[in-house]
């Protein structure tokens, strides 16, 4: 399927909120476990996209098969990945996470092709996925890939989550694609905290609201923005632009996060960062491919 513009534009802002929230979750687990930061992102969200729901007046789905693919979803996209994240940023590096967690795209691609028709792994498709891949190495540092172990935990839970999110992609595309935005995401996020909230209070213990004002405020962030209303677009971008189209945006939010540590924390961004960004973009040039058709156009006609 070909990126619109304006399918590019959300995916953009996708990035920036997603590479936001690794912050906002690391602040949340200074206080509270991996398993309870995922009950209240997704619970708080579900509340303010049901309350959305409930004053646009839109219709909800009364279908057991519908409610049963939002149960899955809400595993596949919510669930598994946010807790096995959760539980990797406590064990390993933050480099190496966003390094690994940018492999979303790749497996969302390859998924896709699996299962779509009219998203076949092209090669260019493959080419451009695979320097964004290393744009991002690039700008992180390559020199994090060789401290990837397969022996560790905490490794296998992030590219377990990456996984999770591309087959949810797929399954979004096959089972919730009809539905309009925003029922979709209330419902997923319905199906994540009836999974979430009694996990949480069994493992860690009862859900406590007694916390401190910044990890409110990072709870708010990833509750809300980070997912409330990036859900919002993450459907909105699936419909215009497809399953594998739609895990890009994990190419961009390593960059987002090194910018935001630039600005924010007054870091110092590295000169390799910049050459990874050069990656990047060719890597997301190659893959619209509007701007080679244009240059193959160009080529014909002279």
């Amino acid at each position: 399927m070909t990126i619109s513009p304006r399918a590019w534009a959300e995916l953009l802002l996708l990035g920036l909120i997603w590479g936001a929230s690794f912050l906002s979750i690391r602040i949340a687990l200074n206080e509270i476990g991996p398993l309870t930061a995922v009950a209240h992102r997704t619970g708080w969200a579900m509340l303010i996209l049901w309350a959305y729901i409930a004053l646009r007046r839109l219709p909800v789905p009364q279908s057991a098969k519908i409610w049963g693919a939002f149960l899955i979803m809400g595993l596949l996209n919510n669930v598994i990945p946010f807790s096995l994240m959760a539980w990797g940023q406590l064990h390993i590096e933050t480099g190496l996470t966003s390094i690994l967690n940018a492999a979303t795209a790749i497996f969302g691609v390859i998924a896709a092709a699996l299962f779509f028709a009219d998203e076949r792994l092209t090669p260019r498709k493959a080419i451009g996925v695979t320097l964004g891949f290393f744009g991002v190495a690039t700008a992180i540092g390559l020199s994090a890939l060789t401290q990837f172990d397969i022996r560790s935990l905490g490794q296998l839970a992030v590219i377990g989550g990456t996984i999770s999110y591309a087959l949810a992609g797929v399954w979004a595309r096959k089972t919730l694609g009809g539905l309009p935005p925003q029922v979709a995401a209330a419902g997923m996020l319905t199906g994540s905290s009836l999974i979430t909230l009694p996990v949480a209070w069994m493992i860690e213990g009862p859900i406590s609201l007694t916390l401190a004002p910044q990890t409110w405020a990072a709870i708010a962030y990833y509750a809300i923005i980070a997912t409330a209303i990036a859900y919002l677009l993450y459907y909105r971008v699936l419909a215009m632009a497809g399953s594998g189209n739609l895990m890009l945006c994990t190419l961009l939010v390593a960059p987002v996060a090194i910018v935001l540590g630039a600005i924010v924390l007054e870091e110092a961004l590295p000169l390799r960062a910049y050459a990874g960004f050069g990656l990047l973009a060719l890597g997301l040039i190659i893959l619209d491919g509007r701007v080679l058709k244009a240059i193959q156009n160009r080529a014909g006609g002279t």
